[in-house]
């Protein structure tokens, strides 16, 4: 077996609140985790999200957000409602006024979209149609590698892959990517096979292109490591 996405981390103020936000937008169960609060799918979404408490506070745009899919216009608008409902809002990032998605974000500033009706390269997805990154070819092709995840797009330096077994697929649109502005809001947590063992799984991850990076986790029982655009994610002690 080969390392697997567990959680797509995010930072938060109130964790719980959050979750709830997220748990009631996509339909999902809001649970205890060993490091916060988390929202267990229940679709083939395979990753859960983990709301870990934080007082950092957001710098600009964050580097991925949701991408979800709707069925119909009634479809979408009903999943805007939820999320304005639960506390989501509506925001303005540049984008046109002939553009039929709509940019929202949620109780803490994380932007999310609503993906109108049609979309052919989320066609066969589910609720979370991708998580869209901001991101060069280089780093699409490294997570392909670390993850073991087909590329499903490789064009004009815009990557993305997906799970053999479906899923979101994750997007990287290559340049010009914006400046990091301090540690991400949000984070992968890769699982090692229970079998496996941390230093080789960490040590593998580097000779792809993986750094070692101090956020001043001090002394805990997993690895923070940075892909080679600086994005910061942590591999966790095999259980």
């Amino acid at each position: 077996m080969t390392t697997r996405l567990f959680a797509l981390s995010f930072d938060a103020h109130d964790p719980r609140r959050l979750a709830e936000f997220w748990g009631g937008v996509l339909g999902f169960e809001v649970a205890a985790d060993a490091y916060g609060v988390a929202v267990l799918p229940n679709d083939d979404t395979g990753f859960r999200l983990r709301f870990v408490q934080s007082d950092r506070v957001k710098a600009g745009p964050n580097q991925m957000h949701f991408d979800l899919t709707s069925q119909s216009l009634e479809d979408q608008e009903r999943t805007v409602a939820r999320a304005l409902e639960l506390g989501g809002r509506h925001i303005d990032i540049g984008q046109l006024p002939e553009e039929e998605h709509v940019v929202l974000a949620d109780p803490e500033g994380n932007e999310f979209c609503v993906i109108e009706p049609g979309n052919n390269f989320l066609a066969d997805c589910g609720l979370i149609g991708a998580l869209a990154s901001d991101g060069s070819q280089e780093v699409g092709y490294f997570w392909a590698k670390a993850l073991d995840w087909p590329l499903v797009w490789d064009q004009d330096e815009e990557t993305a892959i997906r799970s053999p077994h479906g899923g979101p697929k994750i997007t990287w649109g290559g340049p010009p990517v914006a400046p990091k502005l301090g540690k991400n809001r949000l984070h992968f947590d890769l699982a090692p096979p229970a079998d496996g063992d941390l230093q080789t799984e960490v040590e593998r991850l580097v000779s792809l292109g993986a750094k070692h990076v101090d956020i001043g986790q001090g002394d805990v029982d997993w690895v923070v490591l940075a892909d080679p655009d600086g994005n910061e994610f942590c591999v966790l002690t095999p259980r």
